[in-house]
Parts: structure tokens; sequence; C-alpha cells
């Protein structure tokens, strides 16, 4: 039997599935919008990376993202981890030197700064919605132009747009009013990936001492005219890996490894849960606790900040 890591990654925007071998390689991947549905972007996920070799066993599986306590629940997850772990792990698992995480996803940024592979600092940003890749998408439907070419036709600009980049309200204002007075797409685009790494470092890296080696992940690093904004701005070397946007997950697969091992299996057929939530009163802290449930059984409970809040598993 050769063993191998299931790692999940389930985000507001997208979901992301890894399986890897013993030595990190991976066998297989999806990437897939959640689309409001984890439970349901979990099971498409699931489905598609868990056809593999009948030689492999799946001994470890690991949870991260902002819906990695359900997830890992019905899962039976091994390790649940923060978003923040999962990335510095994932990647220093193929950098082992990297000093600096930039990271930009759906809704989302963070910066991680590590020092011989451990977190010594972090920031996240989750308040406004400039400079995510959300943005990026909602300003290429405006544009009439796919997100995935922003990067190409970023490069062919010669006078890119002077964006404000600290408000998505502003910036998209802004783009109008440089459409209306002439600007081209490509120098509005250039602009618009100049105002996401201008966001970037103005907010989410604010104060923080950015050294090399430098990794840029999550969905929008694949935006290569954003890559090349912060390094004309930084006038540092990013680098971004060919998996960067599955970081967290492969991270999260690496740390399961550590945890105690057991054969999985996956009854896709039967990937039928129930979430509900309740308010405790027994105490002024008045947590919300969620509950999952199958076939009306209760398999977990959270939430809760108190003793007088727990929910008895039966």
């Amino acid at each position: 039997m050769k063993k191998a890591y299931l790692g999940i990654d389930i985000g507001s925007i997208s979901t992301k599935g890894v399986v890897i071998d013993s030595d990190h390689k991976i066998i297989s991947s999806c990437y897939l919008w959640t689309e409001g549905n984890p439970i349901g972007a979990v099971k498409k996920v699931l489905a598609k990376i868990l056809k593999i070799d009948a030689d492999y066993k799946i001994v470890g599986v690991g949870t991260t993202g902002s819906a990695r306590k359900l997830i890992g629940s019905i899962l039976g997850a091994n390790v649940v981890k923060n978003e923040i772990t999962a990335h510095a792990i994932g990647t220093s698992t193929f950098c082992e030197d990297v000093r600096t995480i930039i990271e930009i996803g759906g809704q989302d940024s963070k910066i991680i700064l590590l020092e011989d592979g451990i977190v010594t600092d972090y920031a996240m940003n989750t308040l406004c919605a400039a400079g995510t890749g959300s943005f990026l998408s909602s300003q290429a439907n405006r544009l009439g132009v796919k997100v995935e070419d922003f990067g190409t036709i970023a490069l062919k600009s010669k006078n890119p747009a002077l964006l404000a980049a600290r408000c998505t309200v502003f910036a998209e204002s802004d783009l109008v009013h440089k459409a209306q007075i002439g600007y081209s797409k490509e120098d509005i685009i250039a602009g618009l990936c100049n105002s996401v790494a201008l966001n970037y470092l103005n907010n989410v890296a604010k104060g923080k001492k950015i050294e090399e080696p430098i990794i840029f992940q999550g969905g929008v690093s694949k935006n290569i005219g954003v890559k090349k904004a912060f390094e004309k701005i930084l006038q540092k070397e990013i680098q971004t890996l060919d998996n960067g946007h599955l970081m967290g997950a492969i991270g999260v697969a690496v740390l399961s490894m550590q945890e105690q091992e057991k054969t999985y299996t996956f009854d896709l057929d039967d990937f039928s849960f129930e979430t509900s939530s309740v308010n405790c009163n027994r105490c002024p802290n008045n947590c919300e606790i969620i509950m999952v449930k199958k076939n009306k059984k209760l398999i977990d409970s959270w939430g809760n900040r108190c003793e007088k809040g727990e929910i008895k598993t039966h």
C-alpha cells in the first residue's frame, strides 16, 4: 500500500483540493468555485481528486480555509489548521528559504513573514475587496475582458493610468473617469494591476519588512501584470510557484502527515449533511453554536467559548 494525504482549502470564493504522496508529490488536484456551497464544492472536488491509483490509500486528511471546521468535521480530518499556518507550511515545503509570502485570493489578502521556516509575523485584510481577485473580476466584466487576459494586456501598456488604490468604490469611479477621458484599455488595465499592488503594500503589508526570497501566490499570482507591478514598486524579484494557488491545501496535507494515521473511505453517494446554528443563552457570552448533523444525528459542533455551551455528540 502506498500512503497518500488529502488536503482541502475551503474559501469563500474557491475550494482547492490535493492528494499528495509521502514525498510531497502531487498525485491529483482540483480548483473550483465554492459558489456559496462549501459542502457541495468539496463533494465536487473529492469526485475529481479521488480518481487515483488503487495502490494509494488516504491515511491523512487536513482542512483549512474559512469552512475548515465544517468540512473537517464532515471528513473526519486528523488536522484542521488556519490559513496562515497552512500557507506557510505549503510554501516552505517547496521553497525552504522563503522569507515573505504575498498571498492574494478571491476575497482576502495576507502577508506572511518567515525566518528559518518559522512564521514571525503576518497580517490579513478581509475588510475591503480592493486589490483582490473578486475586485479584478468585476473590473474585467466592466471592461469586457477576460480576467485571465489581464496580465498579457497590461504588459502592452505604455502609459498606465493612475487609479485610486485604497478603496473599491474610488477605484471603480476612477476607472470610469479614465475611460471617459480617453485612456486605452491597456493603460487602464495596467493601472488596475498597479493599484492592486499598491493597495496591498499600503494596507496589508504596511509596516512590514519585505525580504527576499519573496513568493507570490493565490489566484491573483497568475496575473503577470500584478507580479510585474510588485517587482517595479519593491525593486525586488518576485517568484511564483506553479502550484501557488494550491498552497493552502498542500500545506494542510503535509501537516496531516504529522498526525495519527487512519484509513479513510469516502462515500460521495451518501454525502448529505445538515448545518444549523443556535444561540446559547446560558451565560453573557451568548455564543452562536454551529452544529453539523447527518441523518439527524449530531456529528460535531463548535462556537462555544465555555463549557456551558458544549453540545455533546452521541
